[in-house]
């Protein structure tokens, strides 16, 4: 039987909540002290739909202060513009895509947040249930270790191979390589590799946060559907509801949807080139700061970073001072790479 478990990371300007399956990690919720919450997953607000387009079977609902969302409606539901309703963030916003709306019942006022999304904590207790939340150190690592693995592209499958995960604007592509793993009876071990890929796909879309259209490239040929489909309903279960498979093509592709409910962690943490962002890597610098003031109790330390990190630990720094004490400093360093930075004793 498969077991999950929770950690909570609660660092200085950001959290992070990992579930893990079987010791290995497949969530990774990451909230930032900057985040906007009125478009948080589960946030509660009163908006105004500002412009109804039938053809598409949407509203445009305007939140407050700039913020818009959509909100899609069956035949006979639409609502009226300029009317106020209350309505619950049912999917974050992505690039270019708005964030998607559940329409609760009419709102009364002003566009404004009612309620905020649950804090990570609750989050983590909703998706496990009776579970004990691991905090400290521990939690430390694992967050570190799930966030390394939800960056890569190439993983390592259990008893050889290698699953390739690509997203792209359109879809997600998967790729099943058999590596060096061979046997006498190919027919099986590719039966095998694809057994265990699907499985390893479903936790590592979920850690990414990919969703949407997902096409997997399934090795050898003169697959065993049923089987495979089989694998592929009980893995992907925990995404339902909403998740909905097709059947294995002529070309050897296993093809589904999965809900898009959250945006992927790359959002949050890369660039439109595929680097860490600034603040994502200020924050692995505050974090080793952190580490070494616990490590060595009063002892002052310097720190020094490529000129955009350090910019952007600027803030994080003094949240850090308040804990730690205005014991270290961060200097500016052009001839730094961005994902380098030094940590030592003053």
């Amino acid at each position: 039987m498969s077991e999950r478990r929770l950690y909570l990371d609660a660092g200085v300007g950001e959290t992070r909540g990992v579930v893990t399956l079987d010791g290995k990690p497949e969530r990774l919720l990451i909230r930032r002290d900057e985040e906007d919450l009125r478009l948080a997953l589960g946030a509660r607000l009163v908006g105004r739909a500002r412009r109804v387009d039938a053809s598409i079977g949407a509203a445009f609902i305007d939140l407050g202060d700039g913020a818009e969302a959509i909100l899609p409606f069956k035949p006979g539901e639409r609502p009226v513009e300029g009317s106020s309703l209350e309505v619950e963030i049912r999917s974050e916003a992505r690039h270019a895509k708005l964030a998607v709306l559940r329409l609760v019942g009419e709102g009364q006022g002003a566009p404004r947040l009612l309620d905020p999304p649950p804090p990570l904590r609750e989050q983590l207790a909703a998706l496990v249930r009776n579970a004990r939340i691991v905090d400290g150190a521990d939690a430390r690592r694992m967050a570190d270790a799930a966030q390394a693995e939800a960056l890569q592209t190439l993983h390592a499958l259990p008893g050889g191979g290698v699953l390739a995960i690509e997203p792209t604007r359109a879809l997600t592509a998967l790729d099943i390589d058999l590596g060096d793993r061979k046997g006498a009876d190919a027919k099986r071990v590719t039966r095998q590799v694809n057994l265990v890929a699907i499985a390893e796909a479903a936790r590592l879309l979920r850690l990414k946060g990919l969703g949407g259209l997902v096409v997997i490239d399934l090795v050898g040929r003169g697959h065993d559907g049923t089987a495979l489909l089989a694998a592929a309903r009980l893995a992907f279960a925990p995404d339902n509801p909403g998740v909905a498979l097709g059947p294995i093509s002529r070309f050897g592709t296993l093809e589904l949807t999965i809900p898009r409910r959250a945006p992927p962690l790359r959002d949050a943490l890369c660039d439109e080139y595929g680097g860490l962002t600034d603040r994502a890597l200020a924050q692995m610098l505050i974090r080793r700061l952190e580490a070494e003031a616990h490590a060595n109790p009063g002892g002052r330390l310097a720190a020094r970073a490529a000129p955009d990190v350090a910019t952007a630990a600027g803030s994080l720094a003094a949240k850090l001072a308040g804990i730690v004490g205005a014991r270290f400093t961060i200097e500016a360093d052009a001839k730094l790479a961005r994902e380098r930075f030094e940590v030592a004793a003053a």
